[in-house]
């Protein structure tokens, strides 16, 4: 992916780590359009943030997903890349149904049929560009589970594999697909992790994405240097240790 000299569209990026992408993609020299659900949000950002777009979209939602979508390209024919943000996360205790089965199904509709769904709105139209850019967003917990959100670990995962597989089916179009893979970043998604200290701040995750973008436009992954420790377990061999210090059970 080039850094600069885009037109891209982030659906879930009102906050967080897609908004701190949306800003520094347009300080590059890109044209961004920021997608989300609440039109609040959307008239700050447009507010604080000029030159950057807006179009109101519910990720969980079909309809909105495509309505958006042919909003965004009416507006901007030479859209040339989606990031697909929108993500939940969230806590679950699978010891009974009612500890885990909606925010299963809540995180699936966002995590997973969301991705697929912006995708296969904007497909076609993404091979008409002379080049262009799928960015999907998994998780260093696609690799290595962290016990108490095991359906957002699968979403994550899934999406590693959908990223992989759709690498290889559009090999023969203009289109690119680019998995970020982000450790635990100080964001919202989770209660308290803002300020959690083994979270990474989002303003150096945020810095290291776009100095690998720019230094590496050729990356099927882009993962900043931190969460190779969860990426790499099984590969080094020692999984199960990753696995323990992750949920807190490691001694050492």
């Amino acid at each position: 992916m080039n850094i600069t000299g885009n037109t891209i569209f982030i659906p879930g990026a009102t906050s967080g780590i897609g908004l701190a992408l949306a800003i520094q993609l347009q300080s590059r020299g890109n044209t961004v359009i920021v997608g989300g659900r609440r039109t609040d949000l959307l008239h700050q950002i447009a507010t604080d943030h000029p030159g950057i777009d807006t179009v109101q979209i519910d990720t969980t939602d079909a309809d909105s997903i495509r309505s958006a979508t042919m909003q965004v390209i009416a507006a901007h024919p030479h859209l040339n890349v989606l990031i697909a943000m929108a993500g939940i996360m969230r806590i679950e205790d699978w010891h009974s149904a009612r500890g885990f089965l909606e925010q299963a199904e809540s995180t699936v509709t966002t995590n997973l049929l969301g991705p697929i769904r912006l995708i296969g709105e904007l497909i076609e139209h993404l091979q008409r560009q002379p080049d262009a850019t799928i960015v999907t967003v998994s998780s260093g917990l696609a690799f290595a589970p962290l016990a108490v959100t095991p359906t957002y670990n699968a979403t994550k995962a899934a999406i590693h594999m959908l990223s992989e597989s759709i690498r290889l089916q559009l090999a023969d179009t203009t289109v690119k697909v680019v998995e970020l893979v982000p450790p635990a970043v100080r964001t919202a998604l989770l209660p308290g992790q803002q300020e959690s200290p083994v979270a990474m701040p989002l303003d150096e995750f945020v810095d290291e994405v776009m100095y690998l973008i720019e230094n590496n436009p050729g990356a099927n992954e882009i993962q900043v240097e931190r969460v190779g420790f969860l990426r790499f377990g099984e590969a080094r061999g020692d999984y199960d240790q990753v696995v323990a210090v992750l949920n807190g059970s490691d001694p050492h």
